[in-house]
């Protein structure tokens, strides 16, 4: 089966089979870890965060903002 086929195939699949698909790419992702370029963008984001710790936010704030963008 193609990509194409299972991405248009994915709405037809109910809630909780969607969730379960959701669930096992996670598992695969979190198994494989960054890649190269995902790991150059997390020692910069380090760095910037070790330089200026007080430009971040707490998670809980950047989440909020993220749920009212919806």
């Amino acid at each position: 089966m193609s990509k194409a086929e299972i991405i248009a195939e994915l709405p037809k699949l109910s809630a909780a089979e969607r969730s379960e698909i959701l669930e096992q790419l996670w598992r695969m992702e979190e198994t494989s870890g960054p890649t190269q370029r995902e790991k150059a963008l997390l020692d910069e984001a380090q760095a910037d965060y070790e330089a200026n710790p007080q430009a971040g936010a707490p998670w809980s704030e950047v989440e909020a903002r993220l749920r009212r963008r919806q």
